[in-house]
Order: structure tokens, then C-alpha cells, then sequence
């Protein structure tokens, strides 16, 4: 009779802490994609110290050429608004899903990119993958890329 008592509580606390774990789940997602806004954002505007709060100091970056960036190149790169050079004026996510392992999430999707090179506009489109790390008690992007939908 014990071991039927012990068994109907493991059949009910299984599925409670799946539950809960879908729910932490959700609730990191919608974070992830919060803040995946607020890159775009802060990239767009030129804010460069929302960008450092989100970005860890030993991020990995892989541009849409292939180059690679430190968290301090990449800074110096991003221009406030209404700056000669380039710099996107807007970054628009088209598709976005988030999946979360752990302490650890995957931000994968497509975004729009509108902007001027000099006195040339462009308009791009390019499939990104983010992963974004729980650290020290907030969420920061570990690693970065950027690749080119050609068609």
C-alpha cells in the first residue's frame, strides 16, 4: 500500500513539474524575444550602451561576410542616428523562434534590414541565430550570426 501511496504521487508530480517547466519556458521565450527587440532597437539608434548591457563581454560575432568581431569592434562600428556611413535605419524581425535549454536559449529567424551605405540604400535580407546565456542573473548574447539570403 505504501509503494501504490509513493507511485500516485510520482504520477502527479512528473507531469506539475513539466508544467512548470513549460511555463518557465514561455516565459523565457517571450524574454529572448523582448530582448531580441531591444538589439534591434538600440542597433537602429545608435545606443551603444543598451547594446553593451546586452552583449557579453566575450561575445562571439560572425558577420554576413564572414568576418568576426569582438563585443569592442562591433561597438565602435554602430553610429548614433542621423551619423554619416552606414548604419541601418530600420531592422524589422520577419520570423523569430526561440528555443530554451536550460540556462541557455537559441533565437533563430530572418530580419529585414533597410539602410544607407554613403548616398546608396539598401535593403537585405538575412536568416540570424543568436544564443543568449542566463548569467549573473540576466540574460546576455553569447554568440551571434548573420547570413545573407541571396534569392
Amino acid at each position: 500500500m505504501k509503494s501504490a501511496g509513493l507511485l500516485l504521487v510520482l504520477l502527479y508530480a512528473v507531469p506539475l513539474s513539466v508544467l512548470a517547466q513549460d511555463a518557465s519556458d514561455s516565459a523565457t521565450k517571450s524574454k529572448i524575444a523582448a530582448l531580441e527587440g531591444a538589439w534591434n532597437q538600440a542597433y537602429k539608434s545608435g545606443d551603444t550602451k543598451a547594446l553593451d548591457t546586452l552583449l557579453d563581454n566575450a561575445i562571439v560575432l560572425v558577420n554576413d561576410d564572414g568576418s568576426m568581431q569582438t563585443k569592442k569592434e562591433f561597438l565602435a562600428t554602430v553610429k548614433p542616428s542621423g551619423s554619416q556611413g552606414s548604419q541601418e535605419q530600420q531592422v524589422a524581425p520577419e520570423s523569430m523562434s526561440v528555443h530554451v535549454f536550460g540556462n541557455t536559449a537559441i533565437a533563430t529567424g530572418v530580419f529585414r534590414a533597410k539602410g544607407m551605405e554613403g548616398k546608396k540604400s539598401y535593403v537585405r535580407r538575412e536568416r540570424f541565430i543568436d544564443t543568449w546565456v542566463y548569467k549573473d542573473g540576466h540574460w546576455v548574447c553569447v554568440a551571434t550570426d548573420a547570413t545573407p539570403i541571396r534569392h
